[in-house]
């Protein structure tokens, strides 16, 4: 779809007027959200802050003391183009504004990756308790994406050396980008690695994986909004556990003893012990929202499938 050239009500005044008339062309438009905030108001604040140059974290009062603010021409222009890419491309907002949020850090984003969404920030930022009992020497993000679990771990445990792989360079690009940006990159090595090919002789005392796990069922019903993602960063066969099948296997060679392993699955959850009969996972309790992330140690990885053998 071609996007006119950006236009607006002359109306359209203030800060308010502007998060208000977003608001309106949202609930027109139809449009979902998930890729940073779940409603209208969140979201048209959003847009607006961010093209105003205004701190998103800001105190609700100083917000509103900006809200009879007049904006100048060129940020009308700004505004009008980002809400029209928005409601017409049905754009997810990290994409247009190129800046995503996670375990409350800011991130550079961009078409090449996933927006960064996961209930893994959660448990970064509760250091994982109560599974580890000391800061991890070697961690592992597998499927890194943009890097920012890698970084949001590192940024935990600063004394903790993190491996970010991923199969995608152009990712990695993304990934180099974020880490430089931290300058953190004495403590974080961006990997080209299909899973753990690239990565051998390797040992970590924790691994972390966001990977693939879209079944084809919900590939098929997923908004507008998630067809601007890379597809082979979200689907991952019928059920949606092609990848997780190889981590499992794969990660005891690269787990030292007493090892964790955390993967998020999402929805696929449902899936898990149909294809893994029997294997002893812990379903991590998520308080902030979010569901899907399992967590397995090295020796009960080595158990099931011995056993299975």
């Amino acid at each position: 779809m071609n996007i006119q050239q950006p236009s607006h009500p002359p109306e359209l005044v203030t800060v308010l007027d502007w998060i208000r008339y977003s608001i309106s062309s949202f609930y027109q438009a139809g449009i979902f959200f998930g890729h940073g905030t779940d409603n209208e108001w969140d979201e048209a604040c959003s847009l607006v802050f961010q093209a105003l140059n205004l701190p998103l974290d800001m105190p609700v009062v100083r917000q509103e003391a900006l809200y009879q603010a007049r904006v100048t021409e060129a940020e009308k222009a700004l505004m009008s183009d980002w809400l029209q890419q928005r409601v017409e491309l049905q754009k997810p907002l990290p994409y247009i504004t190129n800046q995503a949020w996670f375990a409350g850090m800011p991130f550079y984003v961009d078409e090449r990756v996933l927006i960064p969404r996961s209930p893994f920030a959660e448990l970064i930022l509760q250091n994982f308790e109560p599974y580890l009992s000391e800061e991890p020497a070697r961690i592992l993000d597998l499927c890194t994406g943009g890097a920012c679990i890698a970084i949001a771990l590192a940024n935990q445990f600063p004394d903790s050396i993190v491996d970010a792989a991923d199969i995608d360079t152009d990712a990695l690009d993304v990934a180099s980008m974020n880490i430089h940006e931290y300058q953190l990159e004495e403590q974080i090595i961006p990997l080209q690695s299909d899973l753990f090919s690239g990565l051998e002789g390797q040992q970590y005392n924790l691994i972390v994986s966001n990977p693939p796990y879209v079944d084809a069922q919900d590939m098929a019903d997923l908004p507008d909004e998630f067809h601007h993602e890379p597809e082979h960063a979200l689907a991952a066969g019928d059920d949606g556990l092609d990848l997780v099948d190889l981590m499992l296997q794969q990660a005891p060679d690269y787990l030292c003893d007493k090892g964790w392993l955390f993967i998020e699955v999402g929805n696929s959850e449902v899936h898990v012990a149909e294809r893994f009969p029997g294997l002893d996972v812990t379903w991590c309790e998520l308080t902030l929202g979010g569901s899907g992330i399992f967590a397995i140690q090295k020796e009960t990885l080595l158990s099931y499938f011995r056993n299975a053998q």
